[in-house]
């Protein structure tokens, strides 16, 4: 008795012969991914900048509000009522 597994290779050899592809699609094919490729760098061209901008301005405001925080934490302490008082 022959198992699944050996008539599974018996008819893995009948493949079909790959299909010809019209040279126009194949072109139109490779436009499309050179564009998009294109568009893709450009597009990161642009927002790179943008994007560091934002990073700068959200690490001065981090600063800003870790000192006030600093701050308004010395002055909790400050204002605590303590047993020396």
């Amino acid at each position: 008795m022959s198992s699944p597994c050996v008539s599974h290779w018996k008819h893995a050899n009948k493949m079909v012969p790959p299909v010809q592809v019209s040279p126009l699609i194949k072109t139109a094919r490779w436009s499309a991914l050179l564009v998009g490729v294109i568009y893709g760098k450009n597009r990161y061209d642009h927002l790179k900048p943008i994007a560091a901008e934002e990073r700068r301005v959200e690490e001065e405001e981090k600063k800003k509000r870790e000192e006030q925080e600093r701050i308004a934490k010395q002055l909790a302490e400050a204002n605590e009522e303590t047993i020396l008082k």
